[in-house]
């Protein structure tokens, strides 16, 4: 069985098309149309006729490359930037109205519910109780489980992204009173969550996202044209030094360094700030970088239970009312 999944994110838009038996989703292609919605869409505000029809576009060639390379439909879903504008629902009816692909928004706690089965799979069941830091351009995935999935998750608006944009705008670099201030307002929003991750005292930690695959790739770690078995870890001790690092450097002269890709440059230090910051609180001084993540997590649940879990996810984001922005701390404990 081959299958497809599709990531609108805040950059990219993201398809893997992978082989699905035996238990394990094998990549037979990716590919990725950079978009930069996060950049299109003021704060608040809608997304905008010209960004929707980028996308559009993005999308329908994800699914047609997913044709090509033999798999079904997409498993298509849009995460913060889709998820939290104001004319969302009419973004998603105009993509399948253009595209026939049936596009849905995750809630924050379901992403990270699936970046955690993703990560798990990944580290294997010898990593024990496990806790799950991972950046995005619009959000903050947590999560802590013993089993498959997870006890404890919560999503949060400190996207590296969305930082940038909020505290970093027009400063470059900015100033040292910003980056204490961004620093202030991501320990006041992650103090709860952190006080339980440091209780339930995970084992291993694991990040994910391009964020914490780069700042990892500036602290030291082995590059990605090795493979992602190579083992990579970030150190926080290495972060805080590279966050300083950073914090000097212009958006141009941050692109210059190992790891720090150019279209990310400009939110690498945020995306630092948050990395430092989350593994302080969580008493984490190290982190595994984990190459699987949300899409190898849909992947899994896919194969694992087919396809009635996904028409769930696409009625609920069909029925679900318009969301209030994404402001507030949300945490699920799934009965499971």
């Amino acid at each position: 069985m081959r299958v497809s999944v599709v990531d609108v994110g805040s950059n990219t838009v993201r398809l893997v098309v992978a082989d699905a038996e035996g238990g394990l989703p094998l990549p037979v292609h990716t590919a990725k149309w950079r978009l930069r919605l996060s950049e299109r869409v003021a704060h608040g505000g809608p997304i905008p006729e010209e960004a929707v029809g980028r996308l559009v576009e993005a999308v329908r060639a994800a699914g047609s490359t997913a044709q090509r390379w033999g798999a079904a439909g997409p498993l298509a879903f849009a995460t913060t930037v889709v998820r939290n504008a104001p004319n969302r629902q009419e973004v998603l009816r105009a993509v399948r109205a253009e595209t026939g692909v049936r596009l849905c928004t995750l809630p924050g706690e379901v992403e990270a519910e699936l970046t955690f089965l993703g990560a798990r799979r990944w580290m294997g069941w010898r990593s024990g109780p496990l806790a799950l830091l991972d950046i995005g351009g619009g959000s903050l995935e947590v999560a802590f489980g013993r089993g498959r999935l997870p006890d404890f998750v919560a999503s949060l608006p400190l996207g590296a992204g969305r930082l940038t944009r909020e505290v970093f705008e027009g400063q470059d670099p900015p100033s040292a009173d910003s980056v204490r201030a961004l620093r202030r307002n991501v320990r006041h929003q992650l103090r709860d969550v952190a006080a339980r991750i440091r209780w339930e005292g995970p084992r291993t930690a694991v990040a994910t996202s391009r964020t914490f695959q780069q700042l990892a790739r500036l602290c030291g770690a082995p590059p990605g044209r090795q493979g992602p078995f190579m083992e990579r870890e970030l150190r926080r001790a290495d972060l805080r030094d590279s966050l300083d690092l950073l914090s000097r450097l212009t958006a141009a002269e941050r692109a210059l360094l190992p790891g720090i890709s150019a279209p990310r440059a400009a939110q690498s230090l945020a995306g630092a700030v948050v990395g430092h910051t989350a593994m302080k609180l969580t008493g984490l001084k190290k982190v595994s970088i984990c190459p699987w993540a949300i899409r190898e997590g849909v992947l899994l649940r896919h194969m694992e239970e087919g396809g009635s879990w996904w028409a769930d996810i696409t009625r609920h984001s069909d029925e679900a009312p318009p969301p209030t922005g994404g402001s507030h701390l949300r945490i699920a404990t799934p009965a499971r």
